[in-house]
């Protein structure tokens, strides 16, 4: 299993530095899973530091995993309040903090296609009554090589490896969710991981070594062995193909695709909230030529599918 675990270990490596956070887990088997896992592992760290936090908080925007995710894992839900320019408002978020609080779930860029421009000052609202920030990886898209999870304070975050790194996304699968979070949750983690030790024969010859390990305190499988290896080996091939500079290039072209589309069709649909420039994405609303010619969103999207 040598090859394989070594693919896979530089995986993790890889995961752990576009995220700007140290600690990885291959083992969910999608971006849902991850969300859970995440929060099950945050909820285990509480848990061994003998806080009762029970509250997890997520703007309107959030994909509706966010939410299911965090009952599931055993935790309250508040949903904040939307703002009228479609990010979290400070205010709102402020009056949810307090020492129940566990984690703030946000995805950045949102749903909406907009860089959530406060998310450093939210961070530091978090960390300053003891909750963590978890960031949804569904947009990474938009900010690989440019910006990092880790770097504008994100704990924890999962990745949509089938839908950032080259697989197919949608369609029942298959995917792969890794989680990658900062070090002093690397013990929680869901197991296995995998590791890497340098052994000295009694020659003196050195070699490599990687092996399955459990972290001390890990939350446990979330399945069987330890994650969808074919679509984790799809995107580990993309990242080395692509390399760096490569992956910068990918959110550049995403993010200015994005725009080129935005500008071709929202004078027909138009953009809530779409401000000036977008992410690599944006929501369009159907609900102008419902209005004045009958033709739904579903109508719309039957036709795109008409034209392959």
């Amino acid at each position: 299993c040598q090859g394989i675990l070594q693919i896979l270990y530089e995986m993790q490596t890889m995961l752990a530095e576009i995220s700007g956070l140290p600690a990885v887990s291959l083992q969910p088997a999608a971006g849902a899973q991850g969300e859970l896992a995440a929060l099950l592992t945050a909820a285990a760290w509480f848990r061994d530091r003998g806080e009762k936090r029970t509250k997890v908080l997520f703007p309107s925007s959030a994909h509706g995993t966010n939410p299911a995710s965090a009952a599931l894992a055993g935790f309250e839900c508040v949903q904040l309040k939307e703002s009228a320019t479609g990010l979290v408002e400070l205010n709102e978020l402020e009056s949810h903090l307090d020492e129940s609080t566990a984690v703030f779930m946000i995805t950045n860029p949102n749903t909406l296609g907009i860089f959530q421009k406060d998310i450093l000052r939210i961070s530091h609202l978090l960390h300053d009554v003891g909750g963590l920030v978890y960031i949804d990886g569904a947009n990474m898209n938009a900010i690989l090589g440019i910006t990092r999870p880790g770097d504008f304070g994100g704990d924890m975050m999962h990745y949509n490896v089938h839908k950032t790194f080259t697989g197919p996304h949608g369609a029942g699968g298959p995917g792969a969710g890794p989680i990658a979070v900062r070090d002093f949750l690397a013990d929680y983690l869901p197991g296995p991981v995998i590791a890497r030790e340098i052994r000295t024969s009694d020659t003196g010859e050195t070699a490599t070594h990687y092996s399955l390990s459990t972290p001390p305190k890990s939350i446990g499988r979330m399945r069987s062995f330890f994650g969808n290896v074919g679509i984790l080996l799809r995107g580990y091939c993309y990242l080395r193909t692509l390399g760096a500079a490569g992956l910068k290039e990918v959110s550049e072209q995403a993010v200015l695709n994005a725009n080129y589309l935005k500008s071709q069709i929202e004078d027909v649909l138009p953009v809530p909230r779409g401000g000036a420039r977008c992410m690599h994405e944006f929501v369009a609303s159907a609900k102008t030529v419902q209005t004045q010619k009958g033709i739904s969103a579903m109508d719309i999207a039957k036709r795109l599918l008409d034209f392959g």
